[in-house]
């Protein structure tokens, strides 16, 4: 029998595994594909978030494989106005004052990376979760390999399996909350925008929206804008070709390499521990991409599951930390991701509202006259943290406790 059992092997459950790992927990991983699976979907994680990283020794490795960016843009369609932030607020509080920008499945591969040097951990590929029964003693865990029907015991499982979770619903969860009206176009593609002095950010527009940010040094850009659901899916790339010609400056001679369409959704679990099974990642919340806070809110999730059910399986903490868990992260939901997250959807792509848009706009462009307004501002994302639920320490004390 494993300590933890963890399904689904996308970039939370990796990195759950990895600090369970490291702190001498046997954990085995179920992921229903065959290897880390491409999806253009996170690409940017806050300075904020870099501590967390460093601590599990993933963080140079995540540095060589993606790029920093230290600027952020707020560009209006109608007028041409660019709002450029940079980093220079945070300067004297942290020694990395930048974004750093990977797509999702490189940091899921150097994850995996460093997860291969630990023999307690396990990993089953193509074995689909199907069922579970949570005893007193332990969780029984189905799934299917092959086509062959496979049971696993566990102690502890952790649900990390995404938004349409196996997991979560076997324990009888649904998630509340609600669907947008608009779906998310998401492209990748070859342009110059930097030739025409685009920067990553945001195009603000209640028509002609979208998110541009540069996803390798290679010129490769995800270029993303927002329609209405009613929209057939089957005629998207034609929509793509007329918004791409519309927005783009310069010659409008781009080299689309993808393009995929999803909804988008404000929802939770009511609970994120149900007995002996704890949810992280959007197998718990999902929220709307616009300020990049779903992947990193999971990575939170995961840096206060792993210590604490880690210290749970050693016996030097109570199950009940994992309640604490499912209290703070849940709490962090509603007050900061899904808030910040909707607000950043609602000024880029719905800011039809001329009167607020000029006092977004205001607020925007004050903030680079006032260094501890950008600070406050560019610091935002820490309040996804939970401090450590073992010794109540953030992750910027821990990174000092643990360096020279």
């Amino acid at each position: 029998m494993t300590d933890v059992l963890i399904v689904g092997g996308g970039p939370v459950g990796l990195m759950t595994a990895l600090g369970l790992a490291q702190r001498g927990v046997t954990v085995k991983l179920l992921e229903a594909e065959d290897g880390i699976v491409y999806s253009p979907r996170a690409i940017s994680y806050a300075w904020t978030i870099l501590p967390g990283l460093e601590l599990l020794g993933v963080l140079d490795d995540l540095i060589a494989a993606g790029h920093p960016i230290d600027d952020r843009c707020w560009r209006i369609f109608r007028t041409g106005e660019t709002i450029v932030y940079n980093h220079d607020a945070v300067r004297g509080i942290t020694d990395r004052p930048y974004n750093l920008t990977l797509g999702q499945d490189v940091l899921a591969q150097v994850v995996l990376q460093h997860l291969e040097r630990y023999p307690n951990v396990t990993i089953d590929w193509g074995t689909k979760f199907t069922g579970l029964t949570d005893t007193s003693g332990k969780v029984v865990v189905r799934a299917d390999k092959a086509g062959t029907p496979v049971e696993y015991e566990a102690r502890w499982v952790v649900g990390a399996d995404g938004g349409r979770s196996a997991v979560r619903k076997a324990v009888g969860l649904t998630m509340d909350g609600f669907t947008w009206p608009q779906r998310f176009v998401v492209t990748n593609i070859y342009y110059d925008f930097e030739k025409y002095g685009w920067n990553s950010g945001y195009l603000v527009d209640p028509v002609y929206g979208a998110v541009v940010y540069k996803i390798n040094l290679d010129g490769l850009w995800r270029f993303t804008f927002a329609e209405q659901t009613t929209q057939p899916l089957e005629t998207v790339s034609g929509r793509i070709r007329d918004f791409i010609q519309h927005v783009l400056p310069g010659d409008k001679k781009y080299d689309l390499v993808l393009h995929t369409a999803y909804n988008m959704h404000q929802r939770t679990a009511a609970t994120y521990r149900v007995g002996h099974v704890v949810l992280a990642g959007d197998a718990a919340h999902i929220t709307n991409p616009t300020s990049g806070f779903g992947l990193m809110g999971g990575l939170y999730d995961s840096f206060a599951l792993s210590e604490a059910l880690a210290a749970v399986v050693h016996g030097s903490a109570g199950d009940e930390v994992l309640d604490r868990y499912s209290e703070q992260r849940l709490k962090i939901y509603h007050e900061v991701t899904s808030p910040i997250s909707s607000e950043s959807l609602r000024l880029v792509f719905n800011s039809a509202d001329e009167e607020r848009l000029e006092r977004d706009l205001s607020v925007l462009r004050e903030r680079k006259r006032d260094p501890a307004a950008m600070r406050k501002f560019l610091s935002a994302p820490a309040a996804l943290e939970t401090p450590s639920l073992i010794s109540g320490r953030t992750l910027t004390q821990r990174v000092a406790d643990s360096r020279p």
